[in-house]
């Protein structure tokens, strides 16, 4: 049979391919150090998982509204005014399976065959396969290694058109750990709120901050400009809740009416207990958060120290999320040309996975996760180090 023409524009998630690939080698036997993917390495919140088991024991088990719990979204809601002063109210939220749902259902709802959504670069791997998904074109704006990945919003601002429906901007980033700093934020979402565009702030990571730079948030920007901006976050990685798929989204009511409406065709609602045990998360593990966040400080103040140590390699210190974005093009040789290349070559010579850049937008970069141990750093730096001397 034809499949559709718009499987042809997009490609399998490379984090998830390189994990994968990780995962069949260490089933076999082998011993690999697996960098690439965003999951951490702690247990669920144990206020979540009894407040999941408790709603299953309770019978909780059936649909919700389709646009999640509503104690859960009014829960979101307060959050994001106690830490951001946000203008929202639970009906402005939508509770989704993930945060990437949010991320794709927003792109179904605000992005049409031609249209353009610019994106800057480097970029999480989705982005613009969602993007391709819902029939739009991805327009990147470059950024540059030597300037920290600095976004600036000239770059942003000089590739907005007639077609362009959507800016999408991650920070802290993923990959480079790079903050927005709060001038250029609203620069961005001003020029935007002039035309019409919609601007979505993945803010997955907004409580991994790790220097003096101060996050800022484009929540408090919805009270000026509350037709344009849009939140997306995530359990997963604040809660370490990956595998829960609990997401969400704040935004406009149109917005928020739209992308309610194609969730309850896409899945429902999320699952029914996993978000009671979300609202459990957010209410009552924050000693828990705390806790992970000063083991993720060490670890980034190790891989740094690591990394600065391996000849070829430039890397930008990151100041947010908990990935490092290496340039490791002097490492290229014969057989290892390309992040591609070299990503497979520290898997067989090294027995260490990563995220070649090009999945990113950056083929002289690989992406190295830094949720895991400080013992796996080392022995995996260490081996990376051995490999490419």
């Amino acid at each position: 049979m034809k499949l559709a023409n718009r499987v042809q524009r997009v490609g399998e998630s490379a984090t998830l391919a390189v994990s994968r690939q990780a995962k069949e080698l260490r089933a076999s036997g082998i011993d690999v150090i697996d960098f690439s993917a965003g999951e951490p390495d702690f247990d669920s919140p144990p206020s979540a998982v009894e407040a999941a088991c408790k709603a299953l024991r309770e019978g909780k088990t059936r649909y919700t509204a389709a646009t999640g719990l509503p104690e859960l979204r009014h829960a979101v809601a307060a959050d994001y005014n106690q830490r951001y002063g946000a203008p929202w109210s639970g009906d402005n939220v939508v509770i989704t399976v993930g945060g990437k749902a949010a991320l794709f259902e927003l792109a179904l709802a605000t992005v049409g065959v031609g249209d353009e959504v610019v994106i800057p670069l480097p970029y999480w791997v989705t982005f613009p396969e969602q993007v391709r998904l819902a029939g739009g074109d991805p327009v990147f704006v470059e950024t540059s290694v030597d300037d920290g990945f600095r976004l600036r919003a000239d770059a942003v601002c000089s590739r907005l058109s007639e077609r362009t429906r959507v800016v999408i901007l991650n920070s802290p980033s993923n990959p480079t750990g790079r903050l927005i700093e709060r001038g250029d934020l609203e620069q961005i979402v001003e020029r935007c709120a002039e035309r019409g565009i919609l601007v979505i702030a993945d803010e997955t990571y907004d409580r991994f901050v790790f220097g003096d730079e101060p996050f800022a948030s484009a929540a408090p920007l919805a009270h000026r400009f509350g037709d344009v901006v849009v939140v997306v976050g995530s359990f997963s990685k604040t809660y370490a809740m990956t595998g829960w798929r609990i997401g969400y989204m704040l935004g406009p009511p149109d917005v928020v009416r739209a992308v309610g409406t194609i969730q309850s065709h896409a899945t429902s609602n999320p699952t029914t207990f996993a978000m009671y045990g979300a609202l459990a998360a957010l209410g009552e593990a924050e000693s828990r958060v705390e806790e992970m966040l000063r083991a993720y400080r060490g670890r980034r103040a190790l891989i740094e120290r690591l990394l600065a140590d391996l000849p070829g390699v430039r890397c930008a210190a990151p100041v947010g999320a908990f990935y490092v974005f290496p340039e490791v093009s002097e490492c290229y040789r014969d057989g290892r040309q390309g992040s591609v290349e070299f990503s497979r070559f520290l898997l067989e010579k090294a027995r260490v996975a990563v995220v070649p850049g090009i999945a990113f937008g950056c083929d002289d970069h690989i992406r190295i996760s830094f949720a895991c141990s400080e013992e796996r750093l080392q022995t995996g730096l260490d081996r990376i180090r051995d490999a490419i001397l």
